[in-house]
C-alpha cells in the first residue's frame, strides 16, 4: 500500500512526479486521469474537504503533494459535507486573501490531519537547478538587476514570479494570468526588445505547494519575443521537464541561467 498522494492539478507535473516513483492521485473531478505510474484514483470535491481527508487515511495515505495548475474553486453551498461547512468560514478568509495565503491555509488543513507535505522537488530533484549556467552565453547584468529589483518592489503584495527588462526598460510583469501570457503581451507589444526575464518565488513562498516552473513552451515563447535569455532561482523553479528545456534552448539559442 503506497503512502503517497499526488494532488494533481493540469500540466505536466504529476506526470513527471509519478515517473519518480507510483503514488495515489487525487484529481477534484469523477473522471480518472490517465496518469502511468498512479496506484489508484481518488476522486474529490472542495465541497467535500472532510470526505477527503477521511479517503486518504483510509487509502493509507501519509505524504501529499500538490502538482499542476488550479483554478480557484467555485462552491457549491448545497454539496458542504460538514467537516468543509465547519472550515468554511476560515477558507473564505484565505480566498480573500492572494493564492499564497490561500495555499498556506489549505496546506495547513492537510497538516492539521496528520499529513506530510512534500514539495515536488523533494520527489524529483533532478527537476530543479544547480547555481550557473544551464545553456547560452552571459545575460545582459543591466536587465537582470533591473527585472530582479521589480520582483524585490512586487513580491510583499503577492503580485507575480517574473518580470522582464530590456535596455532598461520593464517590458512585462507576470500577474495571475502567468509568465507565458506575460510572454504572448510582450511579444504583442514589444517585439524583438531583447533583454531578459527573471522567473523567482516570491518572499516567504512555500515552494512545497507552489514553486515557481518554466517549460519548454516558455522558452520557445521567449525566443519568440527577443529575449536575449532567462534567469531562474537555483533550486526555487522547476523545470518541465529538465531535458526538453535544454533542447528547446538549444533549439532557439536562449540562453538560460540558475542564480543562487
Amino acid at each position: 500500500m503506497t503512502k503517497r498522494a499526488i494532488i494533481a492539478g493540469s500540466g505536466s507535473l504529476p506526470g513527471l512526479l509519478l515517473a519518480g516513483g507510483p503514488a495515489k492521485v487525487v484529481t477534484f473531478s469523477e473522471e480518472a486521469p490517465d496518469l502511468p505510474g498512479a496506484a489508484g484514483h481518488i476522486p474529490a470535491r472542495f465541497e467535500k474537504l472532510g470526505k477527503l481527508f477521511y479517503d486518504l487515511s483510509v487509502a493509507g495515505v501519509r505524504e501529499v503533494t500538490f502538482a499542476g495548475a488550479m483554478s480557484r474553486p467555485s462552491l457549491d453551498p448545497a454539496q458542504l459535507d460538514a467537516a468543509t461547512a465547519a472550515l468554511m468560514p476560515r477558507l473564505m478568509a484565505a480566498m480573500g486573501q492572494g493564492d499564497d495565503a490561500l495555499l498556506r491555509d489549505v496546506m495547513a488543513l492537510f497538516q492539521e490531519r496528520g499529513f506530510r507535505i512534500l514539495g515536488a522537488h523533494d520527489l524529483r530533484p533532478d527537476l530543479v537547478a544547480e547555481p550557473g549556467c544551464l545553456a547560452g552565453e552571459a545575460l545582459p547584468e543591466a536587465d537582470v538587476a533591473r527585472a530582479r529589483a521589480v520582483l524585490d518592489a512586487l513580491g510583499p503584495l503577492d503580485v507575480g514570479q517574473a518580470a522582464a527588462a530590456a535596455k532598461g526598460q520593464v517590458i512585462g510583469i507576470e500577474t495571475l494570468q502567468g509568465t507565458d501570457a506575460m510572454l504572448r503581451f510582450i511579444i504583442d507589444s514589444a517585439p524583438g526588445s531583447g533583454g531578459v526575464m527573471v522567473k523567482r518565488p516570491k518572499p516567504g513562498q512555500d515552494l512545497r505547494v507552489d514553486m515557481p516552473a518554466i517549460g519548454p513552451e516558455t522558452i520557445h515563447l521567449a525566443a519568440e519575443a527577443g529575449l536575449a535569455g532567462i534567469e531562474i532561482a537555483a533550486g526555487a523553479v522547476l523545470m518541465l521537464d529538465r531535458d526538453a528545456v535544454l533542447d528547446a534552448c538549444a533549439e532557439t539559442g536562449l540562453s538560460l541561467w540558475a542564480a543562487p
